[in-house]
């Protein structure tokens, strides 16, 4: 018996031996690269194996017959291939196709910073970036200008960008319009944006080239996302040598619903105190600012949101007359803002999603100039090119706008995205009692498509299609945009694409027979980023055309161009606890419009720009300090003058102003005050009191110039800003390590 069931044993053995398939192969991706550690299994067994460092594997099964052989690994799309077992050995070979995700794939920056999302290797700033930028003062546009592209203007507000005008340059909330995105104008003096950047949790600085889903922006796009839920309800409170505020921000228990509201007062006294100003201010700059914001959480997944923002300010100046050396110019402004922006994103389900946008804004400028003697009245000399500095101008505009933008999803993570916008604008100016009133309809359709061919590879293309009431003219932009993986962490991108821009509401009082001033942009970057390094370098040709000329009649022929190269290189690994970034812009650009008689390099352009910015936090003592140097070459100046007898305009006189040098300190200290979580905040701009010179301003006969400086020489600030709910403070100390 004992020797039978040895037998019986040997004899089954050598039968399931011989039913046994040796299957054997090597796993490759779709370049004949080696893929390690896939794994190949028998579908429906425990029958498999895994490749090994040189692509090869192998291993025996007991199945018999039609099988079905799976083949896997991490980033690559699953292959099955059915396959016959007979016990005869299997050489089989397997190509895989690598598997695109939104983590891995390739993100087209040609023309932009993103920053906000830390999925995307084009991450850039983050909010509290914005708030330590040594000299910033916490202005999303005072951060802007020390990336690549952004020139250093400081007697006019906004973004100028690679020879771009500040009116170039758009704003966009939650996909809408941002219509007076910054304080209302003052001669030679440059104001600050509206926004704080608590508000935002993304922000794309677009220098050119930017989606299909925006327009009217020749130069550049700031698209600014609004934050979704706030972490926790929170009291908040501030106090400096300039503003009072305080808030509150209340969470539902099922963190489904939130809202919330600020009050804020900025009176600039204390400040005057303390630095004199180069101007007389009749009437201290005053603010007061209010806004209230609810969001909610939708079933589906979605979110509404609502924010809106009130704003007063005053203020009053005189300065002495560039033609007289005993009169005054005497200037006034009261302004009132309301913005209004409703958004709501919902999942529609099988890959479709909707984003419709709602906005409502007005704004309203008193202005008063007068010319003064000395005394402070006002008079009338009898000379036209004094007394027309005489005069009141009421302004009002109105932006109506809604937008519906429908998102597919295609294969992986490819996207397209299609949708419409109107907007009704209304402008009144009454000037000395003369209205002129402009009103537009606005529709515009547009189509875009992020396609993803390999994790390596992507393409953006988009067409925009957009008419106005106003100019009774349509116009069609192509735009497109191609990135490619170079290694780890390396890509290229390049960009394409055309962009108009109706003409400046000041120019269409004058006369509506205009069209779109328009810029076509080609760009290509090269980006390598690490965790903590971040490298790039971008060139780019603009070629303007359609530009306003003034003379000899209102028109669209101005041409002009632009080109350059930048640099930005961010650290937060060479030099331990310390971050710093540095940005450079060549730029090249001539125009020939407004009353140019030949094409000129504009007076907002510098050649050369430069930025280095650093931060160090030091935990020992939970203070941070941060300073920012900037430097430009000097911008030229010019005093256009017409010549009565010859009937045309000639440059009088010409120049360049001195190099543009600024060194702007901040230190954050972290702390607990009376059971809140408190950090204390100094600021100051221009440490060093150096000169600057923005251009000149000339007197009616040409003989006498006035440089164009700040008011004061430097501006600084300290504040306490304290809060019961969130602590600040950790996000603080989280960014510096």
């Amino acid at each position: 018996m004992k020797y039978l069931v040895i037998l019986l044993g040997s004899f089954l053995l050598i039968l399931t031996g011989t039913a046994q398939t040796k299957i054997s192969g090597t796993v490759r991706d779709m370049k004949s690269h080696i893929i390690a550690g896939a794994s190949i299994q028998i579908k429906g067994s425990y029958d498999g194996g895994v490749s090994d460092s040189i692509s090869h594997f192998t291993f025996k099964s007991f199945e018999k017959g039609t099988q079905t052989i799976v083949v896997s690994n991490i980033g690559f799309k699953t292959v099955e291939q059915v396959i016959e077992l007979k016990g005869e050995p299997i050489d089989i070979n397997f190509a895989l196709k690598e598997e695109i995700s939104e983590l891995k794939a390739v993100v087209v920056t040609a023309g932009s910073f993103e920053a906000g999302d830390k999925k995307r290797a084009s991450t850039v700033l983050n909010t509290l970036d914005v708030l330590t930028t040594g000299g910033a003062n916490a202005d999303i546009t005072a951060v802007l200008k020390t990336l690549p592209g952004a020139q250093q203007v400081g007697d006019q507000e906004g973004l100028f960008v690679r020879g771009g005008a500040g009116y170039e340059a758009k704003q966009f909330i939650d996909g809408t319009l941002v219509n007076n995105p910054y304080y209302s104008s003052v001669p030679d003096i440059a104001q600050r944006g509206r926004f704080s950047p608590n508000l935002f949790k993304g922000t794309v600085f677009s220098t050119g080239g930017y989606s299909a889903l925006y327009g009217q922006a020749l130069s550049s796009a700031v698209i600014l996302e609004s934050i979704d839920m706030p972490d926790n309800s929170q009291i908040n409170a501030s106090i400096s040598t300039v503003f009072l505020g305080a808030g509150l921000q209340e969470l539902a228990k099922n963190k489904k619903s939130s809202w919330g509201f600020n009050y804020g007062y900025t009176n600039v006294w204390p400040y005057f105190q303390i630095v004199k100003q180069g101007v007389d201010y009749v009437k201290i700059p005053e603010f007061h600012s209010a806004d209230a914001n609810f969001r909610v959480k939708t079933k589906s997944g979605g979110i509404i949101k609502y924010y809106t923002t009130f704003s007063h300010n005053q203020l009053g100046l005189r300065r002495p007359d560039i033609d007289s050396l005993l009169l005054k110019d005497a200037f006034g402004l009261t302004n009132y803002n309301w913005y209004n922006n409703l958004s709501w994103r919902e999942n529609l389900g099988k890959g479709w999603k909707l984003n419709l946008g709602l906005g409502y804004s007005t704004d309203h400028n008193d202005i008063h100039q007068t010319i003064q003697n000395q005394q402070n009245q006002k008079l009338v000399t009898g000379l036209p090119y004094i007394d027309s500095k005489n005069f009141v101008l009421e302004n009002k505009s109105e932006l109506s706008q809604v937008k519906l933008v429908f998102d597919k999803r295609l294969t992986g993570i490819s996207v397209v995205r299609f949708g419409s916008e109107f907007m009704y604008a209304y402008q009144k100016y009454n000037y000395n009692g003369t209205n002129t009133i402009l009103k537009d309809n606005f529709l515009a359709s547009f189509a875009e498509a992020d396609l993803y061919i390999t994790n390596a590879l992507a393409l953006k293309t988009g067409i925009r299609l957009e008419q106005s009431s106003l100019l009774n003219k349509m116009n069609l932009a192509p735009r497109i945009s191609l990135a490619y993986k170079l290694g780890n962490g390396a890509q290229m991108s390049m960009a394409y694409g055309d962009f108009f821009q109706k003409p400046e509401n000041m120019q269409l009082m004058y006369t509506t027979n205009l069209g779109y001033t328009k810029a076509t942009h080609y760009i290509v970057n090269y980006m390598k980023v690490t965790t903590l390094q971040t490298f790039r370098v971008e060139a780019y040709f603009k070629k303007y055309t359609d530009l306003v000329k003034t003379f000899p009649i209102y028109n669209n022929v101005g041409t002009g161009d632009a080109k350059g190269i930048e640099l930005f290189w961010r650290d937060k690994k060479t030099f331990k606890g310390m971050d710093y970034w540095i940005s450079y812009s060549y730029l090249d650009t001539k125009r020939d419009y407004l009353n140019y008689p030949q094409p000129l390099q504009p007076n907002f352009a510098a050649n050369h720009t430069a930025s280095l910015v650093l931060k160090k936090f030091y935990n020992k003592i939970n203070t941070g300090f941060n300073f920012t140097y900037t430097y430009a070459t000097g911008r030229p100046y010019y005093n256009i003058k017409y010549n009565t007898g010859g009937s045309k305009y000639e440059i009088a006189d010409q120049g360049k102003t001195i190099d543009y040098h600024n060194l702007g300190f901040s230190m954050n200290y972290l702390t607990k005050i009376f059971k809140s979580y408190a950090v204390v905040v100094a600021s100051i701009t221009n440490v060093l009191g150096s000169k600057q010179v923005f251009g000149y301003n000339y007197s009616n006969n040409g003989f006498y110039k006035e440089a164009i400086t700040p008011v004061a020489p430097r501006f600084f600030f300290i504040g306490c800003f304290l809060s019961w709910g969130v602590d600040r403070r950790q996000d603080a100390i989280n960014n510096n390590l």
